[in-house]
């Protein structure tokens, strides 16, 4: 696969040098592994409207959702390589390149709201972060809200002890497999795209996700029950290939960070939305049933997760931990 992408990178190279690369738009093919219709999706088409309007044509924006040019495995190392030059992928793909801090976003219930989430995300913290990302020839642009999680199987969970056995899909993170070995389940990493057959064959029990992103790929019509939890966050950081970004006319890179920072305020405002619509739609269907927890049921479940945190903190660092826990407190008090 690496050979593959390779020679597509070398191929675009190509068709970029010489007279061509005057007369020709810029290409920037933007993958990611979600539909066109949940909040990801629609902002990266607004990106692509944006850029192309801002640049006066002279970039030109190809979309590529739901994995249809990599699969979520294969996309970073593509764009590390050049063959795709912008992607939007989960906090905790980072991870296994050696950036571990951004495992932090996947600790449970380490960002309550979405008032804490922009303190994180808009501030002198989550800058830091993106700049990390430089040594991997990487330029962090945006975080983009996806929303915050739900549990859902068919048998209803509501004690942790009602975790215990039930084969969860995940994405790729270690905190993630901790967080459901600690239920005493069975985590098994899949691709997004391979969720919902897992689901309806019954190669997994379960599964975590946003409102939105259950209702688009259709997951409540194979679970019958959807705890709502709230207890972790789905969120994207856009990036970008370093080398490309950098040799970009600087008037170009000037219209794409404004195009940019419209198509994240886009996307960041109607996640919130598109959640509370997908919910009443999945209640509507009446095909899963939804369980909220009481104060007390919810309480076990933070209780149960704590291991969580020691476990991350070998990893990611406790003085990054506790600085999230800080704006947490600040925002809440």
């Amino acid at each position: 696969m690496r050979k593959l992408i390779l020679a597509a990178a070398s191929i675009a190279a190509l068709a970029l040098t010489g007279p061509a690369l005057a007369q020709s738009p810029i290409i920037i093919k933007f993958s990611h592994v979600v539909a066109a219709d949940t909040p990801k999706g629609k902002a990266s088409q607004k990106f692509k409207e944006l850029a192309e309007k801002y640049t006066g044509g002279k970039v030109k924006v190809e979309v590529y959702p739901n994995s249809t040019l990599y699969k979520d495995k294969e996309e970073l190392e593509a764009l590390q390589l050049g063959s795709v030059q912008m992607l939007a992928p989960s906090n905790s793909k980072f991870g296994p390149l050696g950036i571990r801090e951004f495992e932090v976003f996947d600790l449970p219930y380490i960002l309550p709201d979405l008032k804490t989430l922009r303190k994180v995300t808009e501030g002198p913290l989550g800058l830091r972060l993106l700049k990390l990302l430089d040594s991997k020839g990487i330029t962090g642009l945006a975080y983009w809200d996806n929303g915050f999680k739900q549990m859902s199987a068919n048998k209803k969970l509501i004690a942790p002890a009602d975790y215990q056995g039930v084969k969860f899909r995940i994405q790729s993170s270690r905190v993630l497999q901790a967080q459901f070995k600690a239920l005493a389940s069975l985590p098994q990493v899949m691709a997004f795209s391979e969720v919902y057959q897992a689901l309806q064959t019954g190669v997994v029990d379960g599964q975590e996700n946003t409102w939105s992103n259950i209702y688009t790929q259709k997951m409540h019509e194979v679970q019958k029950y959807i705890t709502e939890t709230n207890h972790g966050y789905i969120g994207y950081v856009v990036i970008v290939n370093k080398k490309f970004w950098d040799d970009l006319p600087a008037d170009i890179r000037e219209q794409l960070t404004k195009a940019m920072k419209e198509a994240t305020d886009f996307n960041n405002t109607q996640s919130q939305k598109e959640n509370d619509d997908a919910l009443a739609e999945i209640k509507k269907s009446g095909k899963s049933e939804i369980i909220k927890l009481t104060p007390a049921q919810d309480e076990a479940m933070r209780k149960a997760m704590e291991p969580v945190y020691k476990d991350a903190a070998s990893r990611v660092g406790q003085p990054l931990i506790d600085e999230f826990l800080k704006e947490s407190k600040s925002t809440t008090n």
